[in-house]
């Protein structure tokens, strides 16, 4: 059974998972263009920040709340407030609806309301009965691995160089997962400006790729 639970987080978790996560950089895109993140180390450190005192962390914290079964409507209120921009709060919104829709689709539900991200997956994840710490470590590696795929096609990135900087990643996930898992809504903080800022910029750059 846990076998079976953890291949279905996995499976949500996945690109081929119908988020439409491919379509969105966390303002990643903007950064990339300013030349702020142009090589295998820049960007090693840029989703690192993120991971640890941006939207990663705070992700992490809402998705713990959620697992513990908390307030789901005071969650998603929460999470549509820390949204730095209004690209962010569409990222969080248009893929968590995604998800919600995604899900009810497999199990034969009802189409879902607008739901933030880390509050769709807490709600799905609660019935796998898994540890809070690893359904958190996958879901922070299914976020860090979809930015290092934009950077792989926007840099651009090989292969090789996007597949050591999402390895490297693998520490800081670790150890976000674990003080995520008992954390609480005091807990949430965020002090990574220059990606909060590249979310604002984005939303007037010229040429896009990318949703946000």
């Amino acid at each position: 059974m846990t076998a079976s639970a953890l291949l279905s987080l996995v499976q949500w978790m996945s690109p081929a998972f119908p988020t439409g996560a491919f379509a969105y950089s966390h303002g990643l895109e903007q950064a990339i263009s300013a030349g702020e993140v142009g090589d295998e180390a820049g960007l090693r450190l840029w989703l690192s920040d993120i991971l640890r005192h941006g939207a990663g962390w705070n992700d992490a914290v809402l998705l713990a709340c959620g697992l513990a079964g908390q307030d789901a409507d005071e969650l998603d209120a929460t999470a549509r407030a820390l949204a730095a921009s209004a690209e962010r709060l569409r990222e969080t919104l248009d893929q968590g609806t995604a998800f919600a829709r995604a899900q009810a689709q497999m199990t034969g539900g009802e189409d879902p309301e607008e739901i933030a991200l880390p509050l769709a997956v807490a709600q799905a994840a609660r019935a796998l009965d898994l540890p809070r710490e690893e359904i958190i470590a996958v879901f922070l590696h299914g976020f860090a691995s979809n930015l290092v795929s934009c950077a792989v096609r926007f840099v651009p990135l090989g292969q090789a160089q996007g597949q050591r900087v999402l390895a490297a990643l693998h520490d800081d996930i670790s150890r976000i997962s674990a003080r995520a898992a008992h954390a609480g809504l005091d807990d949430l903080a965020g002090a990574a400006f220059r990606a909060d800022l590249g979310s604002m910029l984005h939303e007037t750059l010229d040429v896009r790729i990318f949703k946000t």
